[in-house]
């Protein structure tokens, strides 16, 4: 039979209509503390017809990729204030939607609530750093450097204290009062998540943590606490992460738009509410019984980004509780050519030498003390710089240089002698004013020495206090994951990979101490 006229153009307008429209694909830089949202992002992201892909990192660390020139098509943290207050991202967000709201609180355990009399009667912040300063209330909170929710608790405390809003200074931040709040910190993190699970570890010996109220909740209704957490929104106000979601991209503006009205749907508001607990920003959702009704006062920002870097690095410098880090460095054969290269570089970055956004931020502070314990087959005698005062801080840094650039790379890897010694140095240098921590790094696996077994009694031996401080370890080269992992859990600690880019690992630490 012959075929009609046209039917040589009917099959591919048949296949053409039958093949699925390509979904179009969104980038997403997110912080840190949104992993939670992910099943719901799923969802949302299916009803509005795009595929996101989701690169998760800290404030600051985001904040200087962007600047560096990172263009994703959205950016979403719990707070975009800092990041728009940069010169460099002036004209740079196209639209702005806020998604929820979470405001940065104080839990107190709820016998120590009662006993000084805030359940139903919130303290002002000025109280409670009364009760910090005395020494009864002893909390945790995360490195402001690293963390918005350590950010927003210092800038929201320093505003209420000083009674100057968002004129607050660096002066502000190292008064006496600011001082004794803090001397009250006992636990610190680089995120928000890893802080609620390490309050959880040392809830014996803390009796408060400083984190956003969604995060507060959840730990309340988790069941792993030995007493629940009484929230406290303190009278003269707080600071409120309200999570815009920003958009880069100008020509991603329809796809933008269509998960803006996902995410701001009734039906996602209430699961984000139920399933994350924060707040929703839809009116039209009621908001559940687990918040009070209203929020209080919202305190001011300030007004420029070089006022919060100025701020911060008064806090870092003057008024946290110092740091006392010991550094346990493989110097085994393989560590050779470029890795020793690279750990030197890592190590003279927080020497100085990084002069970056967050380089600035996570160097050697005044008045801290940084142990360096090389090892290979057998372990180095501990080499300890005090960092001094500010006016002091430019020699100890040349000396510790100098530490730095005289390592060689020989011998075998004595991992667990390394850090039994490391434990030991910790024990000679307690100081309860300090936080003091270790960091491990190793590029390859225990040939030398004792075994990680041997490692594990020996540490279950040690003294209460010697138990509290925590290895962070970096995993680099050939290094063993699991056993990395391993020595971060058995000591409350975390592991990070270094395989990659050993300054960052390095740096990310940082926050975490």
């Amino acid at each position: 039979m012959k075929p009609r006229a046209g039917a040589g153009l009917l099959l591919p307008l048949l296949l053409a209509a039958c093949t699925p429209k390509e979904v179009p694909t969104l980038t997403l830089m997110g912080g840190s503390e949104l992993t939670d949202l992910k099943p719901i992002l799923d969802d949302v992201a299916k009803t509005a017809g795009v595929k996101l892909e989701i690169r998760y990192t800290g404030t600051l660390d985001g904040t200087e990729q962007l600047l560096g020139g990172a263009k994703p098509d959205l950016v979403w943290f719990a707070s975009a204030r800092y990041l728009q207050l940069q010169p460099g991202m002036q004209g740079r967000v196209v639209s702005s939607e806020k998604i929820m709201l979470s405001p940065v609180l104080l839990g107190v355990k709820t016998s120590d609530a009662r006993k000084w009399g805030w359940v139903g009667k919130p303290p002002s912040w000025k109280e409670i750093a009364a009760r910090a300063a005395s020494g009864d209330l002893k909390y945790g909170m995360a490195n402001p450097a690293a963390s918005n929710s350590g950010l927003s608790a210092l800038i929201g405390v320093a505003a209420a204290i000083s009674g100057k809003g968002d004129a607050i200074t660096a002066a502000d931040v190292t008064s006496g009062e600011l001082k004794g709040f803090f001397r009250g910190q006992a636990l610190t993190a680089g995120s928000s998540g890893w802080l609620s699970d390490a309050y959880v570890q040392d809830q014996g010996r803390l009796n408060g943590l400083i984190n956003y109220e969604s995060v507060l909740l959840s730990l309340n209704a988790a069941g792993k606490l030995q007493e629940p957490l009484t929230l406290i929104y303190p009278t003269d106000g707080l600071i409120t992460a309200d999570y815009p979601l920003l958009l880069l991209n100008r020509a991603r503006q329809p796809e933008y738009q269509k998960l803006v009205d996902a995410l701001k749907s009734p039906d996602i508001q209430q699961r984000i509410m139920d399933e994350t607990r924060r707040r929703p920003v839809n009116t039209a959702v009621r908001l559940s019984s687990q918040f009070p009704g209203g929020l209080n006062i919202e305190l001011p920002y300030p007004g420029s980004a070089s006022a919060i870097n100025a701020i911060l690095s008064a806090f870092l410098q003057d008024t946290r509780r110092p740091a006392s880090t010991i550094f346990v460095l493989d110097t085994s054969g393989s560590m050779g050519g470029d890795r020793m290269d690279g750990l030197k570089t890592a190590l003279l970055g927080l020497s100085g030498a990084d002069t970056t956004l967050t380089g600035q931020f996570s160097g050697f502070a005044a008045r801290e003390r940084v142990t360096i314990i090389p090892f290979s087959s057998s372990v180095e005698d501990p080499r300890t710089t005090d960092i001094g005062t500010a006016a002091q801080k430019s020699a100890a840094l040349a000396s510790l240089r100098g530490q730095i650039d005289a390592l060689s790379a020989d011998g075998g890897t004595n991992i667990y002698g390394a850090l039994e010694a490391a434990y030991r140095a910790a024990q000679r240098q307690a100081d309860p004013a300090r936080y003091t921590s270790i960091v491990l790094m190793t590029d390859g696996e225990r040939n030398q020495g004792p075994s990680s077994e041997q490692f594990r009694r020996f540490f279950a031996g040690l003294p209460a206090a010697a138990k509290t401080v925590k290895t962070f370890t970096i995993l680099f080269g050939d290094g063993n994951r699991q056993e990395m992992n391993d020595i971060a859990t058995l000591t409350g600690g975390r592991s990070f990979d270094g395989t990659k880019d050993l300054q960052a690992a390095f740096k990310q630490i940082r926050g975490y101490q």
